[in-house]
């Protein structure tokens, strides 16, 4: 299997799921329990998803698969911020901006890829597999 831990992309999604699992634990019970469950089950799954792009030869299905998973992350924490889950503007503000970097890592790596590729293939790619 790849090696991944040297990734800044896999490091910085590590370091956001490590935050989510210290944040969640100082939510409210319900939403502990609903959001917060789902705010740390989708950012494990980042990581993982990344630990599979990493691995892949042809990495471009799994980091467009990472750009929906990271959507959902964006999502949940938006969904927390309007709920008043996250005790202080601050760790909603760490955490947005902490999945956006991952984004852009993520979106620097869909090129990277592509370039590789060539013209032709990103004329045959025009849907995205979900």
């Amino acid at each position: 299997m790849a090696r991944y831990e040297h990734l800044p992309i896999y490091k910085q999604a590590f370091d956001m799921a490590v935050h989510f699992e210290k944040v969640v634990a100082g939510f409210l019970r319900y939403h502990k329990y609903t959001l917060g469950t789902q705010l740390r089950g989708r950012s494990r799954a980042v990581v993982l998803k990344i630990i599979q792009a990493n691995a892949c030869w042809d990495k471009t299905p799994q980091l467009l698969q990472l750009r929906w998973e990271l959507e959902e992350l964006l999502l949940i924490i938006r969904l927390c911020k309007k709920t008043q889950a996250f005790k202080n503007f601050k760790s909603f503000q760490f955490a947005a901006e902490g999945v956006a970097r991952i984004s852009r890592q993520n979106e620097g790596w869909i090129k990277a890829c592509n370039k590789k590729k060539g013209p032709e293939f990103l004329k045959r790619r025009t849907t995205i597999m979900v």
